[in-house]
């Protein structure tokens, strides 16, 4: 068996970078082939791989996601436990990954492992084909949609609570600041393809850098103060349950494995990528949200860099106020794709159907508005968005679909591992769905 030393994990680790593009962005469009002059010098090749650099550069975007900067505030109301479903929800997540791709093959008469699919929604009709034929699919593409949605949401949350910690002093409302970034949101809807979107990859990754790289230092320099009884083994129940979907969410990736797998060159190298880079944001997760938790405690915010002092968190803040302005497009633009194949003719190119276009993905941009300023609070809306749609889509179904076409050939232990799986993940959604919503609920009775 090949080992996946330090060249080949670097050369995975680049593909990986395209996970938040593949994910969620259809997989017809991600495999069109692009029209190519006959004329041009392009070879088709070169063509193939330019489109991928355009993905790279857009994955970045996710996988140095700015949701972690949750994490400390569920370790904050879960304690040692909380750390703990950080290690357990990177392994679970790590073994549906590799479940949900072995659903893509299936054995030929020679006894070979042939690849009879390709997205995560041929596998969900395939389970469903005897009496849904396409149910499994509209079901995972509904779930899709929704975490596409409701991570526009959380970036418009991030930038309004930002702005509104910048200009403390103002007398501008946090809600009002939602508005401002939607403004500057409006060319959004105008994007018609994914170079545009791209190009903004690279801000995304240096402003990131930069907020890790001053959050993290800033809490080397109070080692002193850090005190471990902060860190329990006692929880806030339900608090807790918010934060197992915190912590889901900030894995959930299974929707793009499949196109990611497909287009790799080595097919047989997917399962060592899948461990190195599950096991390096694990130790990243866990080590960020320890070193942040123990330097603040029991003052930790629902976004750390709430917590720094002020001139620190200006930077900081402006930073990531860019980066989450700059993040919006992407998912907008996927969720906007996702809808305009579903209800709009994407052959047709009249005028009335781009105006009828143009007006879905304002439509859809009102009303991420309109759930940011209903909802603002983002662990709340995290823990919500990761008990919905994480669960749904990293626990529940890989395995569920892992049992439904290879029972008659997994062994005992495994189908007890995905059954195991399958109530863990019902149990956390359901929970964390409940503990979510009560706690939204009380907030609004409150205000």
């Amino acid at each position: 068996m090949r080992r996946c030393g330090p060249s080949t994990a670097s050369e995975l680790y680049s593909t990986t970078i395209c996970s938040f593009m593949v994910r969620h962005i259809p997989h017809s469009t991600i495999t069109a082939k692009p029209e190519i002059n006959p004329g041009s010098m392009k070879s088709a090749e070169e063509h193939a791989k330019s489109n991928i650099r355009y993905t790279e550069k857009s994955g970045v975007n996710l996988v140095k996601g700015i949701f972690v900067l949750g994490l400390p505030y569920a370790v904050l109301h879960s304690g040692y436990a909380g750390l703990f479903l950080i290690m357990l929800a990177a392994v679970i997540c790590c073994y549906t990954g590799k479940i949900l791709i072995t659903c893509l093959y299936e054995e030929n008469e020679e006894g070979q492992h042939v690849r009879v699919r390709t997205s995560y929604e041929d596998i969900a009709n395939a389970c469903c084909k005897q009496l849904f034929p396409e149910l499994g699919g509209k079901i995972v593409n509904c779930a899709q949609l929704a975490e596409l949605i409701m991570t526009c949401i959380l970036y418009l949350v991030v930038s309004g609570n930002l702005m509104f910690h910048i200009f403390p002093h103002t007398q501008i409302s946090e809600e009002a600041w939602f508005v401002i970034a939607i403004v500057m949101l409006l060319p959004c809807v105008f994007i018609q393809n994914l170079r545009i979107v791209s190009k903004l990859s690279l801000l995304c990754s240096v402003a990131h850098f930069v907020v890790t790289f001053i959050v993290i230092t800033y809490c080397m320099t109070q080692v002193q103060k850090w005190s471990w009884k902060w860190v329990t083994f006692s929880v806030d129940f339900e608090k807790f349950l918010v934060s197992i979907g915190v912590i889901i969410f900030s894995y959930t990736s299974q929707i793009f494995l499949p196109t990611l797998e497909g287009s790799m060159k080595n097919k047989a190298n997917f399962v060592c990528m899948l461990t190195w880079t599950h096991l390096s944001a694990c130790i990243f997760k866990t080590v960020f949200a320890l070193v942040t938790f123990l330097t603040w405690g029991n003052e930790t915010k629902e976004v750390i860099t709430d917590n720094l002092p002020f001139t620190l968190r200006i930077l900081v803040n402006v930073c990531l106020v860019t980066k989450a302005l700059l993040s919006y497009p992407l998912p907008f633009y996927a969720a906007a794709e996702v809808l305009q194949n579903s209800i709009l003719n994407r052959s047709s190119v009249d005028k009335k159907a781009q105006v009828w276009a143009f007006v879905l993905r304002g439509c859809l941009l009102m009303l991420t508005l309109l759930m940011a300023i209903f909802m603002p609070h983002f662990a709340l809306l995290m823990g919500l968005t990761g008990s919905v749609t994480g669960a749904f889509l990293t626990f529940l179904l890989p395995s569920l679909f892992h049992l439904r076409l290879l029972w008659y050939k997994l062994g005992n232990l495994q189908r007890f591992l995905d059954i195991s799986i399958i109530f863990l993940g019902l149990l956390c959604g359901l929970s964390g769905i409940f503990c979510s919503v009560k706690g939204l609920i009380h907030i609004f009775r409150r205000s």
